[in-house]
């Protein structure tokens, strides 16, 4: 059995304790939080829940850490921190600041001879797989990414910290004219605008003025100035009934020339819909956690992103048999 423990307990760590019942080789030893302990309710009540200060005490316990705290804040410091004593996984997606963040867990994880599978999701992670795949395969073309229709709680968040704003809930949408094109193998250059908008739904408190809340979402710089972005105000009753879910998905479209006169267009394109998107990454966070193990018993050491690591080292299934049913 593959000794689990999880830390933080929000959405991702719910989803991840949910996730590791569907793997027969794990076992899930115990979940770490900076909440009071006593506060936290978990699905399975014979699995303790503890301060994260007493994860060090599960040294030689926990075959994996599952690490489920923020990009922002969480896992700059717990990812270096926690790979000094726990092979682990996270899902740091912060694009941009990946290879800083690399570095930093590597020469953790190398020092204390463990193993740390970073930024492991859907974007960063499977989508970045597919976007490597299709440039390697067809080098004579252009990738393109679409997020959406989907939740994006980074922007979600941004809305709520403004002044007299209740509630709110930002949606990503792809254009739809752009994304026909890049499909027909049109291979466009096209700005942020073209590519997606947002969609936000707001509770604003009693008196507050819709205008300026309004005015201060379109012009946020990072954020929505640059976006067509349409704001609709709305009650707490409607927002409860039909904006608490957590959708996501999206498109990697690769299209790229093929031929002597590179005469031929092919158009590769992967795609999720997701009902859940934190259900859903937590899913990939437990099934490389299992690659994250094996990986360490070979003496396979220091940080790994989905680009160093061998799919079948993710299924719970033997060569033999996954080259009898699923090559």
């Amino acid at each position: 059995m593959i000794k689990i423990g999880i830390v933080g307990y929000g959405n991702l760590g719910r989803g991840a304790e949910a996730a590791i019942r569907h793997h027969a080789d794990m076992e899930l030893v115990a979940i770490f939080t900076r909440r009071d302990p006593k506060t936290v309710i978990n699905l399975d009540k014979s699995v303790q829940v503890w301060h994260v200060d007493k994860a060090r005490d599960f040294v030689g316990e926990i075959d994996v850490m599952i690490l489920c705290g923020g990009s922002a804040n969480d896992l700059p410091e717990q990812g270096p921190y926690f790979s000094r004593f726990f092979n682990t996984v996270d899902s740091f997606d912060n694009h941009s600041k990946i290879p800083e963040y690399y570095n930093a867990v590597h020469a953790s994880a190398m020092a204390s001879r463990k193993t740390s599978a970073i930024s492991i999701g859907w974007d960063p992670g499977l989508f970045s797989m597919n976007r490597l795949l299709a440039e390697s395969i067809l080098p004579q073309g252009k990738s393109y990414t679409f997020w959406g229709k989907g939740v994006s709680q980074g922007h979600s968040d941004a809305i709520r910290r403004i002044k007299g704003v209740k509630k709110a809930v930002q949606y990503t949408i792809p254009v739809q004219e752009s994304l026909k094109k890049v499909r027909d193998g049109e291979m466009p250059d096209l700005t942020t605008r073209e590519k997606h908008r947002r969609e936000c739904f707001v509770v604003v408190e009693e008196g507050a003025d819709k205008e300026k809340i309004s005015h201060e979402i379109k012009t946020m710089p990072a954020y929505f100035k640059d976006y067509e972005t349409k704001v609709t105000f709305i009650s707490e009753e409607e927002f409860m009934r039909d904006h608490t879910g957590m959708p996501h998905g999206g498109f990697v479209i690769h299209s790229g020339r093929t031929g002597a006169a590179a005469a031929h267009n092919q158009v590769i394109e992967f795609s999720l819909q997701l009902e859940s998107n934190p259900e859903f990454t937590s899913s990939i966070l437990v099934a490389y956690a299992r690659a994250v193990y094996r990986l360490n018993r070979e003496g396979q050491i220091g940080a790994k992103t989905v680009f160093d690591i061998p799919l079948a080292y993710l299924s719970s299934r033997t060569p033999e048999d996954l080259r009898r049913e699923l090559l």
